[in-house]
């Protein structure tokens, strides 16, 4: 309990320092933030022709990405473990540049890193071509169908 308790203090002492550098702009700079990554997301969903609005309900939000990169609604109480939810959210955003046809290192680091701004930037594209699910699917099947969706 004491671990909790420290680590709670460390938090509250963050947000401390940043209101207080910041003052009411840190509300302001979060709401922007969360704007951005509202609207990211539902032009991600309607670029997949899927409901861009569920982006705006939580469960539900979880539910539809994981129905763009064709997993199970099932595979969402994977985020609920606590370790493995991390690796698990990284994984699902590579594949998420492979639903967009990107299978470069440095489209996976960005994805990872600038998660929001790189997805906004996969919403907003107009160069950017949603391909289709990946789940399940060999690299070898993926990348050909890949190719043959950009010669088309």
């Amino acid at each position: 309990m004491e671990k909790m308790n420290g680590l709670v203090e460390f938090f509250a002492g963050i947000y401390q320092s940043l209101y207080a550098f910041m003052g009411d702009g840190l509300f302001i700079t979060l709401a922007v933030l969360a704007f951005i990554a509202v609207v990211a997301q539902w032009r991600l969903y309607e670029k997949a022709n899927l409901p861009g609005y569920a982006c705006l309900v939580p469960v539900w939000n979880v539910a539809i990405f994981l129905k763009l990169l064709g997993r199970p609604w099932q595979h969402m109480f994977y985020l609920l473990i606590p370790v493995y939810n991390i690796y698990f959210m990284m994984k699902l955003y590579i594949e998420l540049c492979h639903c967009f046809g990107k299978r470069n290192i440095v489209d996976y680091v960005l994805v990872i890193l600038f998660n929001g701004f790189y997805i906004l930037n996969l919403g907003l594209s107009y160069e950017e071509k949603y391909y289709g699910p990946v789940y399940g699917k060999s690299a070898t099947e993926g990348n050909k169908e890949v190719a043959s969706a950009q010669l088309a």
